[in-house]
């Protein structure tokens, strides 16, 4: 079981997405994801995410809100993923070259348009509705299966 978070900065209309194209045998090479990653031991979901966007992108978080939690069952066909899932609206500091891939800010209109995971075109809109999700995205080899969710 990994525990990790996903983090969808946004401003101006804008979400600060990151296209993962540096790290060696990456799962994600050549997807765009939002930013975030694994718990370190004792990280409560929101330190995870402030220090995994301070780590990929070199901004400070000022403040940040959940807006869901997903589970993908045996998501890289070797354990289950539980992501907490935050949207970041107010935030300071220089946007650094990240270690993991090239930074965009991408208008909230053309998020779908990019190469994500055939999920994340399904709870992508979640994030800017006034809602709680909780959901489970099914994969097999890679490839979306179904999903389910809850609105709270």
């Amino acid at each position: 079981m990994k525990l990790a978070t996903l983090c969808y900065i946004q401003k101006d209309g804008k979400t600060l997405m990151l296209y993962r194209n540096k790290k060696e045998n990456d799962y994600h090479e050549g997807k765009w994801n939002g930013l975030g990653g694994k718990f370190e031991p004792g990280e409560s979901p929101e330190n995870c995410a402030v220090r995994e966007i301070k780590e990929e992108s070199g901004l400070i978080v000022k403040s940040l809100k959940m807006k869901g939690f997903i589970t993908f069952p045996m998501f890289d066909g070797k354990e289950d993923w539980y992501v907490f899932l935050f949207v970041i609206d107010k935030f300071e500091g220089e946007l650094i070259d990240s270690p993991e891939g090239k930074l965009e800010w991408i208008p909230n209109g053309k998020l779908n348009e990019l190469n994500l995971w055939d999920g994340d075109r399904i709870f992508i809109p979640w994030l800017f509705q006034d809602k709680f999700f909780s959901a489970k995205f099914n994969y097999d080899n890679g490839q979306f299966i179904d999903y389910e969710v809850e609105f709270y």
